[in-house]
């Protein structure tokens, strides 16, 4: 069985294995996990076949929609995993693209590490975008943290029970601008990252269970197609799918 192992290269050049894995998704987001934590001066790797192990949206869409529904039953809430997210993109962030196998592996490691404590300064933080439309880390990462901030309003204000029509984030007096429309629909990690890809590149099938095709509708599956390299710009959009998309 083929296996991808991360290793590590300590100061006199010897490389040591911190992990072998089945899938070179789960050993990209261990080398993402390790590098978003505690700054160092190793240098660290994955050993093993190149080969792509997410060629479609519909990879895409199965492994996070697994991921949702761990998270969902380990009680993660949105916030956290959001929170999680963003810290583990920082070893990223000097990349204009990352290939589908780096987006599922950016999501896999928000799973596997503890997120970012609430910064407060997130609530009144100049988050608009400069531009008309996200382009690189900094405006994703705009987009992250104004959702964050959003959920960190809603404490305060919870969304009630007609959360899942849709309602619009708090924001009171005080908050910085933000990057991502007021409507929210979704609440809940499982529902935002399986809205997240459904919403900006399909891959769903109604046989999944976590999505039913309108009433009346002929299409129960979405058209399967190859992913190609997404630039941070795509990764937000994905983000506001994800809150938006129902």
């Amino acid at each position: 069985m083929t296996r991808w192992v991360v290793m590590r290269q300590d100061d006199n050049g010897v490389e040591y294995p911190m992990g072998s894995h089945e899938s070179r998704v789960a050993a990209l987001a261990q080398l993402l996990a390790v590098e978003s934590g505690v700054p160092h001066k190793q240098l660290y790797r994955v050993a093993g076949p190149a080969d792509p192990a997410v060629r479609t949206n519909r990879d895409l869409y199965l492994r996070l929609l697994r991921l949702g529904r761990e998270a969902r039953a380990a009680s993660w809430s949105l916030s956290a995993f959001l929170r999680a997210l963003w810290k583990a993109a920082g070893p990223l962030a000097d990349r204009a693209v990352l290939e589908p196998d780096d987006v599922a592996a950016l999501f896999a490691a928000a799973r596997a590490i503890s997120p970012a404590p609430y910064d407060p300064a997130w609530s009144t933080a100049d988050l608009s975008l400069p531009g008309a439309e996200p382009a690189g880390h900094a405006d994703w990462e705009r987009v992250v943290l104004s959702q964050i901030a959003d959920l960190e309003d809603f404490l305060a204000a919870p969304p009630g029970p007609r959360a899942r029509f849709g309602v619009d984030a708090p924001r009171p007096a005080g908050s910085g601008p933000r990057a991502t429309p007021r409507r929210w629909c979704n609440f809940d990690t499982a529902t935002y990252l399986e809205c997240a890809v459904a919403g900006s590149l399909g891959g769903w099938d109604a046989a999944d269970g976590a999505r039913a095709p309108r009433p009346g509708a002929a299409q129960t599956a979405s058209p399967v197609r190859e992913l190609s390299p997404m630039g941070w710009g795509d990764l937000a959009r994905i983000a506001v799918c994800g809150q938006l998309y129902e």
